[in-house]
């Protein structure tokens, strides 16, 4: 067929004979080409200038390019004006609210004998695919922040032991700007997950109006196409930060492909870097991590002139909105019945909370941070408190607590004194220091009564021994008195004034033995 192109392997053949000392019409026989077509070759070779062994050690491709290829035509000024504008428009197509049309006007008014609309926005297209062909998505600035953590991990070695463990490598990438954050974290895990998202709305110095994670058990309970459920705590975390959770459909690999493209640079930018040193520590590895990462954002994108942290700090920075004052807090929940005594119990630290009185046998929620303890009722908020982790403990407001309320008035001090005074009169003492104790008197109410019930399992005498013994230790709760009579150390007599007489043995020396 005429016109049609020779396959770089004739070619590399014919200049190969040729410099053997091969005719031309040796040379057209031999591969069955034609005379004009051998020719046209080796006068081209010739007129490079090259020695031969240069020319045949390139590859195919370099071999197409040099002598196939025509180049292209200089391009006229026209083009060359709208593809300078064509990096500016870019940009400005970022911030929301800016169209390809008011682009054009913009552009027509500087160059009134510019191209077209239609052809304008076509080689916009065009030119947008050959410097970037996976930007097909227009971001706006601002909008929103891809999260997803690497398929392959990272790994830390203990100096001692030499153990090693791997680490999840977190990303999180900017719609608009591509800006990215990249972090080494223990694990998955909801907590390790939500510090990462934390750590990298801190980097980017705002919070964009939407937060889009894959669909991993930390930010997503249960996936659904219409209506995912959403981790309770991660929305929380959301709610904090004033920002919305818009997790990627499952199976639909277009919603998370911006990240999923900034994975597979990193893996390139950031892995090849990091893997040539052995760390100990997981601040040293993301030390590392970090550095790599600001070369990452300061490299230029493909075929344009300007780079991540350019873009972010123009068009994407401004449009975030600010940080709150406050990092956030995980909160864990636990449900708990309110008891007797106007208290619920939060069971990690076996400490009590109080809680208005008529809630008393409610079941309520708990949410509760390193900081504060919250009581929910059918989604009121019922009380709040600073977190106390002494053990069997009672942190009280005083408004909460019912003593001038006439179902409560059998629930007394007296009553409690009186109880313990029939008993004995160490229970009386012990009652009286478990009430002094603590700073509101119904705190111990359900100390007192767990003592006093003792006594229908031991009896009055030997509760009474036990709360005596409780005294001389000056401890005064339920626990010291409940493990004294477990320990049956209520029946030792520590106070004989008397020793038992040692029993004759022919082994032991009497006092005339060293007379």
């Amino acid at each position: 067929m005429a016109n049609k192109p020779i396959v770089m392997s004739k070619l590399r053949r014919v200049l190969q004979l040729y410099y053997q000392g091969k005719s031309k019409k040796f040379i057209s026989e031999y591969l069955g080409l034609s005379r004009n077509t051998v020719d046209k070759y080796i006068t081209q070779c010739l007129l490079l200038g090259k020695p031969i062994e240069e020319i045949l050690a390139i590859s195919d491709l370099d071999l197409e390019k040099l002598f196939i290829e025509k180049p292209p035509p200089d391009p006229s000024q026209k083009q060359k004006d709208l593809n300078s504008f064509f990096p500016y428009m870019d940009k400005k197509l970022k911030k929301t609210g800016i169209t390809k049309a008011m682009m054009w006007q913009e552009y027509i008014a500087l160059h009134p004998d510019g191209y077209k609309s239609s052809q304008f926005c076509e080689y916009y297209n065009r030119w947008s695919k050959r410097t970037d062909p996976v930007m097909h998505i227009n971001h706006k600035a601002g909008d929103k922040m891809y999260v997803d953590y690497a398929g392959k991990t990272l790994e830390i070695v203990n100096k001692e032991t030499g153990e090693v463990t791997e680490v999840q490598f977190f990303v999180a990438v900017l719609g608009a700007s591509q800006y990215t954050y990249a972090e080494a974290t223990p694990s998955q895990g909801k907590e390790d997950f939500i510090s990462s998202v934390e750590n990298a709305l801190q980097f980017y110095g705002g919070v964009p109006a939407a937060i889009v994670p894959d669909n991993l058990k930390s930010a997503v309970t249960k996936s659904n196409r219409y209506e995912p459920t959403l981790n309770e705590t991660f929305l929380d975390f959301a709610e904090h930060y004033n920002t919305t959770v818009l997790p990627a459909r499952a199976y639909k690999p277009r919603d998370k492909s911006l990240v999923e493209g900034a994975v597979k640079i990193l893996y390139t930018r950031i892995y090849s870097v990091v893997s040539k040193k052995i760390y100990y520590e997981l601040k040293e590895l993301n030390e590392a991590i970090w550095g790599a990462l600001g070369i990452h954002n300061r490299t230029r994108f493909s075929g344009r002139s300007y780079t991540r942290n350019d873009l972010f700090n123009e068009v994407e920075k401004q449009e975030l909105t600010p940080l709150p004052q406050n990092r956030y807090e995980i909160k864990q929940m636990a449900y708990v019945t309110v008891m007797q005594n106007g208290h619920v119990c939060l069971g990690v630290d076996k400490h009590y909370y109080s809680v208005p009185y008529h809630y008393i046998r409610k079941k309520v929620k708990l949410l509760f941070t390193s900081g504060h303890v919250e009581v929910f009722y059918k989604y009121n908020r019922i009380a709040v408190h600073r977190r106390n982790r002494v053990r069997y403990s009672y942190t009280t407001i005083p408004e909460h607590m019912a003593s001038t309320h006439k179902f409560m008035t059998d629930w007394t001090p007296q009553r409690f004194i009186n109880w313990g005074e029939s008993i004995g009169e160490p229970v009386k003492q012990l009652i009286i220091k478990v009430l002094e104790k603590r700073q509101h008197p119904e705190q111990a109410y359900k100390s007192c009564m767990g003592i006093l019930s003792l006594e229908k399992k031991v009896g009055k005498e030997r509760l009474t021994n036990a709360c005596s013994r409780a005294l001389e230790y000056n401890l005064y709760n339920y626990k010291i008195v409940q493990n004294i009579l477990e320990k049956n150390l209520d029946k030792i007599n520590g106070s004989s004034d008397h020793p038992e007489d040692l029993p004759d043995h022919h082994n032991i020396r009497g006092s005339k033995y060293y007379k």
